[in-house]
């Protein structure tokens, strides 16, 4: 809390001091930007991909032209939880990201070994034929929290993989960069669950049987943001949704013993959507250098059929903005898709600040409603109604080596660790290659 106060503090002195400056070169809310040629013109923010031209601390400075359709970039990091998180101090971070688009296709990969999610789409005009794998297939059990103690008996070892197939229709929109489109795509699903028992699963927790899983889903996008250099939103909206139907081929009543609460009845065959709303843009009677975040998510499941192994998951991890991410519902300071929900509502609100060309600063609000999956100390799980916020401010910034540094905080009200407030500090360091 004082590290978000502080951090707080010192940035709004920046903000609203007219005159600080370096060696003649306002960075608070200049209107004006000169140019490497001398000239002083009205200041616009360097946007993605383009050229940009400025004098930073007396240098001049040039950022070539980057081609958006051809990027392979590397994330490493870290999130560090006070208090513990469960029996949890840390959760690192890293994923290869890799995406490349050509005339008359593309491809989108997101690589972290063991969780992976890999797309191939081939054009024929604005006809594609979409082909999607990505598996969760973590190598080590995954145990509940109870009043933010893990629940050992609770462990278990799953994971599922699922390969999509299907035809699609992509038009490309204004403001006609890479990532601005309006795509609808019908996909057929076919996969594999698995659950098994580690030495810490409890006697009488029932697991369900390894199956085959075939389904449909009804995937719609349309992004018609623009980007600024770091890639973070600039202007426009975006939205998106998931309809999810899944079977489940060998199934069974799971739970605990003596009466198991997820039927097979109820469980098998399931139904999910999921869908958000974004939209950026600037302040009234402020300059471009502030800008306004507001992003919606919600998800809901068939009524009965929701379980510990189909529940929507929300994570933490660094905020997304990247097109193909801004569907992942993301709550700071949670670990990897440790919350599973059944419903859930979400809205986050965001002030950013442009320091400088390579430097911004925001500061987010984030709400949550959720009927959240929670395990008793005698093993059985049900899903309660809960509700929670999160405050967190951080800075991104321009980095060497063609890199970009973001460190951040947030404290959470109790959504987290059922009841009991925290914080978290995560700090992620991208490098483009």
């Amino acid at each position: 809390m004082r590290v978000a106060f502080i951090t707080t503090l010192v940035v709004t002195v920046l903000i609203l001091c007219p005159c600080w400056s370096n060696q003649g070169i306002a960075i608070a809310d200049q209107d004006a930007d000169q140019s490497a040629s001398g000239d002083v013109s009205k200041y616009h923010t360097p946007l993605a991909g383009e050229p940009f031209d400025t004098v930073f601390m007396g240098k001049s400075v040039r950022i070539p032209a980057r081609d958006r359709g051809s990027v392979s970039a590397l994330m490493l990091g870290g999130i560090y939880y006070a208090p513990n998180q469960g029996d949890t101090l840390g959760t690192p971070i890293g994923a290869l990201y890799l995406k490349r688009v050509w005339e008359n296709s593309r491809t989108r990969n997101v690589i972290s070994l063991f969780v992976n999610d890999l797309e191939y789409d081939r054009s024929f005009k604005d006809f594609e034929i979409v082909t999607r794998l990505d598996n969760n297939t973590l190598p080590v059990g995954q145990k509940e929290v109870v009043n933010n103690r893990e629940i050992k008996s609770s462990d278990t070892l799953w994971g599922t993989v699922i390969g999509s197939l299907g035809p699609g229709v992509r038009y490309k929109i204004d403001p006609y960069q890479v990532d601005n489109d309006l795509r609808l795509q019908l996909l057929g699903r076919i996969g594999y669950f698995y659950a098994k028992r580690t030495s810490d699963t409890g006697p009488n927790l029932v697991l369900p049987p390894d199956t085959m899983l075939y389904g449909v889903k009804l995937r719609g996008r349309y992004d018609a943001i623009r980007r600024n250099l770091l890639e973070l939103p600039h202007s426009g909206v975006a939205a998106g949704f998931d309809l999810d139907y899944m079977h489940r081929d060998k199934w069974g009543n799971f739970g605990t013993i003596p009466d198991a609460i997820f039927s097979k009845r109820d469980t098998q065959d399931y139904v999910q959507f999921n869908g958000y709303l974004t939209g950026v843009g600037g302040i009234p009677g402020l300059s471009e250098k502030n800008r306004i975040f507001l992003s919606l998510h919600g998800g809901v499941t068939s009524p009965n059929s929701a379980d510990r192994y189909n529940a929507i998951t929300i994570g933490g991890g660094p905020f997304p903005v990247e097109s193909d991410d801004l569907g992942r519902p993301n709550y700071p300071g949670t670990m990897f898709n440790q919350v599973y929900v059944s419903n859930y509502a979400l809205a986050v609100l965001e002030y950013r600040r442009e320091i400088t060309f390579f430097l911004y600063f925001h500061l987010r609000e984030t709400l949550i409603w959720a009927d959240r999956a929670a395990v008793t100390d005698t093993n059985k799980f049900l899903f309660k109604n809960t509700a929670g916020a999160a405050t967190s401010v951080g800075v991104g910034s321009g980095f060497l080596w063609d890199s970009e540094l973001y460190l951040g905080y947030s404290w959470d009200s109790g959504f987290i660790r059922n009841g009991t407030s925290g914080g978290g500090l995560i700090l992620a360091w991208c490098k483009s290659f």
